[in-house]
C-alpha cells in the first residue's frame, strides 16, 4: 500500500468538560476540525456547515503548529464570538493534513 494513501494523524481534543478525546483523522478527504469534531460526536454545532458564518466550531489551539493564516471572513466571525483568546480559531478553517500530526485544541465555552 502506498504510504501516502488512507493516511491518518492524531488530533487531541479537550471537550468543555475538560475531558481529552484522542482522534484518529484521515488527510486524504479535505476534512476540516469540525468535521472531525463532529464525526466524533463532540459538541461542536457547525451551524453554518463550515462557511466562517457563525462560531459554533470556535476552539482554542493549544500545540504550537503551524496552521494556515485565518481569512478574513474567520477573523470577523471571531471578532463577534464569545471568549476569543490569542489562540482562538474556527474549527471549520482547520483543514486536517499531515503537517497537523498532534495537533491539540480545546473547544470554547458555548455563548449560551
Amino acid at each position: 500500500m502506498d504510504s501516502k494513501t488512507n493516511k491518518m494523524i492524531k488530533v487531541s481534543v479537550i471537550d468543555r468538560k475538560g475531558e481529552e478525546h484522542d482522534l484518529e483523522a484521515p488527510t486524504d478527504m479535505n476534512m476540516n476540525l469540525m468535521e472531525l469534531c463532529k464525526a466524533y460526536e463532540l459538541p461542536v454545532k457547525g451551524t453554518c456547515g463550515g462557511m466562517a458564518m457563525c462560531a459554533s466550531c470556535h476552539c482554542y489551539v493549544e500545540s504550537a503548529h503551524d496552521l494556515n493564516e485565518a481569512s478574513e471572513d474567520e477573523e470577523d466571525m471571531l471578532d463577534q464570538a464569545f471568549f476569543v483568546e490569542d489562540n482562538s480559531r474556527l474549527g471549520c478553517q482547520i483543514f486536517l493534513t499531515d503537517d497537523l500530526d498532534g495537533l491539540k485544541i480545546r473547544l470554547a465555552e458555548e455563548s449560551e
